[in-house]
């Protein structure tokens, strides 16, 4: 007879959400919660693989996050970055393969001033000559600190062999010879073809009551003429694992492993989360944790992660260790996987990594920036956003034949790829 376990679930009450779509295509999703902090973004459905790079155009969706904050029509630099430091608040933004986020938090009273910030700088930026001259020796620098970092770079590295000869391969910074010759009219052309309402969501969590944000939004972005931008993204065909070590000047031996697998539009997304999870999560109780590490003393930092894009998933494998070490670290590895592949989970181990995941959504809430990125995305990509109880449900429907299922479709070692720096 099966143990009687305790599902008990969190309790949310009502979630108030609300949405709505501008005259001009923008939408527009927000929670109303009790706190005297708001969190609010804009993402534009634009990054790194929309990017033509045989145009000059690789690292401009970057670029531009950078010369956004550099002058508008209305605004100089230092008016832009006053804005909202000038009353305690945070204004930034960041760019990854898929979007752009520029954010801001901030005391709920100063929502109209943030809004009309992000409008500002999103449809009035100017991009000078003399700041994108400034901001390629910025970049560069980043591009050069971020080398030097193996941590860092060896993931960019995976994935840009993993989906070697597509732009989901391009590096978010692009490289030297594109920063180094990147100018007005390459920026302003991407602008052109991806700046549009129809692409875009503003997201935000506070307190201010839904029909002021809504008349705020009205103002400040309604005014923007509606235009389409189409997306042109073309879907990642794959390619023959590689297993490639290369020589570097680093103490310590890194090591990525894993495979594409299915995207964030997949019903299995949630299943690889709570398998990635549970083998290399954030915790210390993941399986990988307590073997090569507790058990075995052989690594500092190894993890799992499932990281879903839009139509295709990477799910891999990261550790650090000694090079005496390696080999017997990667062997570990390897029967953790295999375990996984021939064992199906317990009614109680199932149980318990639900909890956890569970528990990880939970803590999430708890950030209000968090939620914001969570909604903002989610209503960009599917036009809808899951209720906190539907999620619950779904984790708890994950049984334990689908786990083992899903561990024989991804943890086959023999068709991952290895990307190793060694000393």
């Amino acid at each position: 007879m099966a143990p009687n376990l305790n599902r008990a679930l969190p309790n949310w009450g009502s979630e108030e959400l609300h949405t709505a779509q501008l005259d001009n295509g923008f939408r527009v999703i927000y929670k109303q919660v009790d706190r005297p902090v708001t969190h609010c973004g804009l993402v534009i459905n634009a990054g790194t693989r929309d990017e033509l790079a045989a145009n000059g155009e690789a690292g401009v969706a970057h670029f531009i996050e950078h010369t956004l904050f550099k002058g508008t029509k209305n605004r100089k630099a230092f008016h832009i970055l006053n804005r909202l430091d000038s009353v305690g608040g945070e204004f930034n933004a960041y760019t990854s393969k898929e979007d752009t986020w520029i954010y801001a938090a901030f005391s709920e009273q100063h929502l109209e001033r943030a809004i009309e910030l992000i409008a500002d700088i999103t449809f009035e930026a100017t991009f000078p000559a003399n700041e994108i001259k400034k901001e390629r020796d910025v970049i560069l620098d980043e591009l050069n600190a971020y080398r030097d970092s193996p941590l860092d770079s060896i993931f960019d590295e995976f994935e840009e062999r993993l989906f070697e000869g597509h732009p989901m391969g391009g590096n978010i910074l692009g490289n030297e010879a594109s920063v180094s010759t990147m100018s007005r009219e390459v920026i302003q052309e991407f602008v052109k073809r991806h700046y549009h309402p129809n692409q875009m969501v503003f997201s935000a969590v506070g307190a201010t009551p839904w029909n002021k944000v809504l008349r705020h939004c009205e103002k400040h972005f309604g005014r923007v003429a509606p235009s389409v931008a189409a997306l042109n993204r073309t879907q990642f065909g794959g390619r023959e694992p590689f297993d490639l070590r290369l020589k570097k000047d680093i103490h310590q031996v890194h090591h990525v492993m894993g495979q594409l697998t299915h995207g964030s539009n997949h019903p299995d997304r949630l299943g690889l989360a709570l398998l990635a999870n549970h083998l290399g999560g954030p915790t210390m109780n993941n399986r990988l944790s307590l073997n090569v590490r507790e058990k075995h003393g052989m690594a500092y930092n190894i993890e799992c992660a499932y990281s879903p894009y839009s139509d295709v998933g990477v799910f891999s494998i990261y550790f650090g260790t000694d090079k005496r070490l390696h080999k017997r670290a990667e062997s570990l590895v390897r029967k953790e996987l295999k375990g996984l592949r021939d064992k199906k989970l317990g009614v109680r181990q199932l149980h318990d990594i639900k909890q956890q995941i569970v528990g990880h959504v939970a803590l999430s809430q708890d950030s209000g920036n968090s939620v914001m990125t969570s909604l903002g995305k989610s209503y960009l990509l599917y036009d809808r956003v899951e209720r906190l109880e539907s999620v619950f449900a779904a984790i708890e429907a994950i049984t334990a034949e689908d786990v083992l299922r899903l561990a024989n479709e991804v943890l086959d070692d023999t068709a991952w790829s290895h990307l190793v720096y060694e000393n």
